[in-house]
């Protein structure tokens, strides 16, 4: 199986054009929902905002599958005025830096991009808030996203660097799996899940577990960008994530992974991928397995998580576009293998034991 790579980073580098924070996602959502309509994809949007695609399968009764990703990034958003600046707060996990004067923002609105900068931190540090001042004052419509001022998408030779790589290449990969899936549908039913405000606390993907938007049997995998650990290193493929740091997640689900896995490593090219747990942040796997779902997840290793980088300094997310490539093809072939997971090698290796070794087992017990 090949995927079409220029297609992936095209979805990618459309999505990355679309600055959003947590309940201003209004732009990757207009996106992910042009790309569904363009691949014919059927979809719905959910009353919290949050849309399913859906992949019918081509054999009634399967176990579904499902892979979620969020379109939301950490940011700030405007919430009032005060003299001269706009009283920014902080949604989700920004750098500690961001809360000192002079660092460079946008202002989302709907008449386009502003350009602004902090000014210093707002109250008590409790209270996460920035001052921002606008290059060219202006009359805001409040309020609004604030994002940090960085490239919406540059593929640097081997890398892709983006404001939000996460989860912005989540987001891309499912609907770049969407796209091959389309061209050859898979057993069973798939879905396409891309959640809100996951980085205030899971939000979107809590709603939609808790309503049991996906049936109540589907393995859900958790699309993520999360950041490098060792055995989780940019180049060494995706990462099959077993587990955040709050929960460990569902041998059941993480089998369709590891025969999927297994079915791409058979080719003569052979093919790249990790497995790990990915401790450095929670992920809407956890936020499904707490409602019953068995869940699992995919990560894109990422350089740079949240916009820290070294010294304090805020710059852009960066993934391998190999991983990223190699993500799409893991999902894709996931899709493939849910009627398969049972038939791992690591399971067969378990189930079989050798006749001598039973016999000699009996023979000298007690």
């Amino acid at each position: 199986m090949t995927i079409e790579k220029d297609r992936a980073l095209s979805i990618l580098a459309s999505l990355g054009a679309q600055p959003a924070v947590a309940y201003h996602e209004g732009g990757v959502s207009t996106a992910v929902s042009g790309h569904l309509s363009d691949l014919g994809v059927p979809f719905r949007v959910d009353d919290f905002g949050n849309i399913i695609a859906h992949v019918q399968g081509q054999t009634p009764g399967m176990t579904p599958l499902a892979i979620v990703a969020h379109m939301d990034h950490p940011g700030f958003e405007a919430v009032a005025a005060e003299g001269d600046y706009l009283i920014g707060t902080a949604l989700g996990g920004v750098p500690p830096t961001s809360f000192e004067a002079g660092v460079p923002v946008q202002l989302i609105t709907a008449d386009g991009r502003h350009q602004a900068r902090t000014a210093g931190r707002h109250g008590e540090e409790a209270d996460r808030q920035v001052l921002i001042t606008l290059d060219d004052p202006r009359e805001i419509a409040l309020p609004c996203a604030v994002v940090f001022d960085l490239t919406d998408f540059n593929l640097d030779g081997e890398l892709i660097r983006m404001r939000a790589a996460d989860d912005l290449a989540g987001c891309g990969s499912i609907l770049s799996a969407l796209a091959e899936l389309m061209e050859r549908p898979p057993e069973g039913d798939f879905y396409g899940v891309f959640t809100r405000a996951e980085e205030i606390g899971l939000m979107g993907a809590r709603l939609m577990a808790e309503a049991g938007s996906l049936p109540p049997d589907t393995l859900v995998v958790s699309a993520e960008s999360s950041r490098t650990l060792p055995g989780a290193e940019q180049g060494g493929g995706p990462v099959i994530r077993v587990g955040d740091a709050g929960y460990t997640f569902n041998v059941e689900a993480e089998s369709v992974l590891i025969r999927a896995r297994e079915v791409l490593q058979a080719r003569p090219e052979g093919f790249k991928v990790q497995r790990q747990l990915m401790s450095g942040g929670v992920c809407e796997a956890s936020a499904f397995s707490v409602y019953g779902y068995q869940t699992t997840g995919v990560a894109f290793p990422l350089g740079n998580y949240h916009n820290a980088a070294p010294e304090g300094r805020i710059e852009a997310e960066y993934i391998h576009v190999e991983d990223y490539f190699g993500g799409v093809e893991l999902m894709v072939e996931a899709a493939h293998s849910v009627a398969d997971r049972g038939n791992t090698a690591f399971r067969d290796r378990l189930r079989n034991v050798p006749e001598e070794t039973r016999q000699r087992l009996l023979d000298t017990a007690g």
